[in-house]
């Protein structure tokens, strides 16, 4: 059986990728270059089993077109990972918005041409950003769950790129649905959508550790990098391992429970203060040259806004999430390690 999954090389797909290899599926990946397609399948050891194919721009709607005429009739499960998670941008549509709405529509349109009666499911990394209103995010009477939806409009999201992210994630996942909807006798394949929260952890491969990492993980090194005197950077939200992560997006493909569900990968809620607990309780080589803080005020402790109750997801996936603990360890770890520091 094989299984195709778009911007394997990104930060979440690398760990899908090496839970699928490790249970014997035939992985087809794409990447946006040859030398980033060359520098992964290298780094899985060149690995019969794991090939890339190039696609360029996913904002082309026929951007997937030649990877199923030429493995259609071979991919049962595609994972549609690719899309850009970034907010140093200049253009909120052209950076954001239309490429995720593009690729979704995109990928789907390719099976439908090319993969009709082959691919049986299809698993969209979505976000929870396409679930949570930005407005009521401090209001501890609302609660958030696999029903909510963003309410954010095109107009909306031009205000800055966080609007814009959040906004691109609920048009990408909207147009999923609404494509599965209008195509219900043209597919086979079943949907189910992945929304996760702020996600931490290690890097697949310790190469890929830098100065800089991707947006979540950066606020774990920006930290590590602070003075104790420098202000702490506010954050309250959703905290997911990335490796849960991964492992979610199996588990969707292989329960029928999943079939059409929206699942909120998140642990749960905390502030910049509780992974600042986390570094200075367990690394003794950050003591004195990090901020403390106000430790055990964070939202481990306390209810600071809005809930996000997951129960339903947690019940489907049937497997238990990583601590906020063991998340900040290996990822700090990993830095550390890096910076000749441990």
């Amino acid at each position: 059986m094989s299984v195709f999954i778009s911007g394997a090389n990104g930060f979440i797909a690398q760990h899908i990728v090496d839970l699928l290899l490790k249970e014997d599926y035939k992985v087809i990946g794409s990447a946006r270059s040859q030398e980033k397609a060359d520098d992964l399948m290298k780094a899985f050891g060149n690995n019969p089993n794991f090939s890339m194919e190039i696609v360029p721009d996913i904002s082309k709607l026929d951007a997937f077109d030649s990877v199923f005429q030429k493995y259609g009739k071979d991919i049962k499960i595609v994972l549609h990972t690719a899309s850009p998670f970034c907010f140093d941008i200049t253009d909120n549509e052209r950076d954001l918005l239309i490429p995720a709405l593009n690729g979704v529509k995109g990928i789907l349109n390719s099976i439908k041409k090319y993969a009709a009666d082959s691919v049986e499911r299809v698993v969209l990394t979505s976000s929870f950003a396409a679930m949570f209103d930005i407005s009521k995010e401090s209001d501890k009477s609302v609660t958030f769950n696999e029903e909510s939806w963003n309410p954010a409009t095109w107009e909306s999201c031009q205000v800055d790129a966080v609007n814009a992210y959040c906004g691109s994630k609920k048009f990408a996942e909207e147009a999923a649905w609404k494509f599965l909807e209008e195509n219900r006798n043209a597919v086979k394949f079943q949907l189910t959508a992945i929304n996760p929260v702020y996600v931490f952890g290690p890097q697949m491969f310790d190469k890929d550790v830098k100065r800089h990492l991707n947006t979540s993980c950066e606020f774990v090194n920006n930290l590590i990098h602070l003075s104790p005197e420098d202000k702490i950077p506010e954050f309250y939200g959703g905290y997911i391992d990335v490796r849960d992560v991964a492992k979610a997006h199996l588990v969707a493909f292989q329960k029928n429970e999943t079939i059409g569900q929206r699942l909120i990968i998140s642990e749960a809620r905390c502030t910049m203060q509780d992974i600042l607990d986390v570094l200075n309780d367990d690394f003794p080589v950050l003591k004195g040259k990090i901020p403390v803080g106000k430790p055990k005020t964070g939202a481990i402790h306390n209810t600071l806004g809005a809930t996000l109750d997951n129960t339903k997801t947690k019940k489907l996936l049937g497997f238990k999430f990583r601590n906020l603990k063991e998340t900040i360890d290996d990822t700090a770890s990993q830095i550390l390690k890096f910076e000749g520091k441990l």
